[in-house]
């Protein structure tokens, strides 16, 4: 396709706290080649660190970026207003510490209109720095440990329920009212599914990758996993009927090991042989999945697994039902869709 056949594309970027990776993410934006008009909106949430400052030296340095601000900082708002800033026709989601792998939004852009999709994704490759980092991103690639999502773990090219982050037609978000900001997590999930409600395509394929820098602690970590189990109560809750298996391992472990646990000691030690199995799995998961680690990202490979398990499993099961209320009280008629117009 020439130059000026291809659709102008709105890069988002939603950004708190993120002087770390901020300035290589847009870099790897602006060195994309792609021939077509292209356009960078960071929305800037409240950051207590040199996030804004960056943001602003990058705008300065080239004409395409700028910025817009979120003052709530919540992820779903930031994007909305990414949107209601930029006018092109595609747009394309990235977060401020994914790095886009070269040709990704070319490929977008031709698969959507190849497949005529609403929206296209890849995969989240996760690449550590520290050591813990890389055995968190040991887990996050692994099944034992995020189970079959192909964004995660890889698979054949075809429709799927969710891709990571997403490059969308942009009327179609104008048709759906663009990200329900009460879903402070699990966003791009509850979007894709009223999308395939809607009858629109979302399509995968491993030919889009984004690296991605998982959270360089034990507690941001828990934190991350505990918010993503329960938001997607809320999105099963608002959105009956999308449940699925995966969803209901991490809560059913968690349950399993406090149950063998706790009637183990009262009851009989027979019961041990629940928590006893979890460690087991984890172990000889972690053997499988550490291969290529340094020993010291090995050993924290079956922490970075339960931790994930465990955090997600009690976020899903403490998730109190006045969240869903409250995204149902918020999506009245005529409410949704302002969000992006």
């Amino acid at each position: 396709m020439a130059a000026e056949e291809l659709p102008a594309v709105s890069v988002i970027m939603p950004v708190l706290n993120e002087e770390r990776h901020l300035r290589t993410a847009v870099r790897r934006i602006l060195e994309q080649e792609y021939a077509g008009a292209m356009e960078v909106v960071i929305a800037l949430g409240p950051s207590t660190d040199r996030t804004d400052a960056i943001a602003a030296e990058l705008a300065a340095e080239d004409p395409r970026v700028r910025t817009v601000q979120n003052p709530s900082g919540r992820t779903p708002a930031a994007l909305n207003a990414a949107i209601r800033a930029s006018g092109n026709p595609i747009v394309v989601r990235v977060d401020g510490h994914g790095l886009l792998t070269p040709g990704y939004i070319a490929t977008a852009v031709r698969l959507l209109g190849e497949m005529d999709a609403a929206n296209v994704g890849g995969i989240m490759q996760a690449e550590g720095e520290t050591e813990w980092e890389k055995a968190v991103a040991a887990a996050m690639t692994a099944k034992i440990g995020v189970g079959n999502a192909a964004f995660h773990t890889g698979g054949l090219a075809g429709p799927a329920e969710t891709v990571y982050l997403g490059v969308f037609r942009r009327e179609v978000l104008e048709k759906l009212g663009g990200y329900n900001e009460e879903f402070i997590r699990a966003q791009d999930w509850e979007l894709n599914y009223r999308i395939r409600q809607d009858g629109g395509l979302i399509w995968f394929t491993p030919q889009l990758r984004v690296t991605y820098r998982p959270r360089p602690t034990v507690r941001a970590l828990a934190k991350q996993y505990k918010d993503y189990g329960r938001w997607r109560r809320v999105v099963t809750r608002y959105h009956r009927g999308s449940v699925n298996l995966r969803y209901l391992a991490p809560p059913t472990a968690l349950i399993a090991v406090l149950l063998g646990l706790v009637l183990g000691a009262a009851v009989h030690p027979l019961f041990f042989v629940l928590p006893g199995g979890y460690a087991a799995a984890i172990l000889a998961g972690s053997l499988k999945e550490g291969r290529g680690l340094s020993p010291r990202a090995r050993l924290q490979l079956p922490v970075a697994l339960a931790t994930m398990h465990f955090s997600w499993g009690f976020g899903f099961l403490t998730s109190p039902r006045k969240l869903a209320a409250k995204v149902i009280a918020s999506t009245a008629p005529g409410r949704a869709r302002e969000s992006v117009h």
